[in-house]
């Protein structure tokens, strides 16, 4: 607390709060995004089915991978609650497709970063 009111009064106008770039509500969207990236699984699963022009039936995106059926359905479930991933159901097969116009807009959010930190 002591420093607080030091630094108050060697200069009051030095810590003026600067303006946060981006609203909360799209900052916790981008937040949930990249938690949805966060696993290797998951992020192997975005490429696999962006490499498709076809939605991949789960069944096929399990037989890529050396994981349990449950296991897969539950990284699919995380890509599909952060919107990462599309579905369609035929019968009793669920087909996946990766949002492309999501993906683009995550790449919108990094490729806005300032390269070298913003302002010097």
């Amino acid at each position: 607390m002591k420093v607080f009111r030091r630094l108050e009064i060697l200069n009051p106008a030095c810590c003026a709060p600067p303006r946060l770039p981006l609203p909360r509500e799209r900052a916790e969207e981008y937040a949930q995004l990249f938690r949805a990236l966060g696993d290797a699984t998951r992020v192997q699963i975005i490429r696999l089915l962006a490499e498709h022009d076809a939605p991949l039936c789960a069944c096929e995106v399990e037989a890529a991978f050396n994981l349990s059926q449950p296991t897969i359905s539950y990284h699919l479930k995380v890509l599909r609650d952060a919107d990462l991933v599309t579905t369609d159901r035929h019968g009793p097969w669920i087909y996946y497709r990766v949002n492309r116009q999501r993906l683009a807009d995550l790449v919108g959010f990094v490729d806005g970063l300032p390269p070298s930190g913003g302002v010097s």
